[in-house]
């Protein structure tokens, strides 16, 4: 038989590395990622009601990666959604979806208490916010 000592200190290992393996494959507190939205002209602090970027070839390639880095773990690869979150690609287009869009990205969404997305005004600039919706805009459907 084997000492205790060494049987609790077998099982706390594996213990361990369960916790870490979980936490590897979990989503958990991710923080966001930057997007750098340097070619794209500067919009000021006001947020404006409709995309100034709809159609821009610029923020379409920007949106795309900061939707992959910020958006993805939750609305899915290239927005096709595993059912975690909504499927963005049947957000409504152009000046009918975006009031929907700004409200949800810059104010998160809470019911009851739980937090389902988070807040991202302040986090991601509306340079930012506006190119993912302009992505999403490209992989649109009914």
């Amino acid at each position: 038989m084997k000492h205790p000592l060494r049987l609790l200190s077998l099982a706390l290992a594996a213990a361990g590395a369960l916790v870490v393996m979980g936490a590897a494959s979990a989503h958990g507190d991710v923080v966001p990622q930057p997007v750098d939205t340097g070619n794209l002209k500067k919009l000021g602090a006001t947020w404006l009601d409709s995309n100034p970027y709809r159609g821009n070839a610029d923020a379409i390639h920007i949106g795309k990666a900061a939707f992959a880095q910020n958006c993805a773990r939750c609305h899915g690869i290239d927005a096709v959604s595993g059912g975690i979150a909504p499927d963005l690609r049947k957000l409504p287009l152009q000046d009918e979806g975006d009031p929907i869009f700004q409200e949800r990205i810059r104010h998160g969404s809470v019911r009851n208490g739980v937090t389902y997305m988070p807040s991202f005004e302040g986090v991601l600039s509306q340079e930012a916010a506006w190119a993912i919706r302009s992505w999403i805009e490209t992989v649109h459907m009914d």
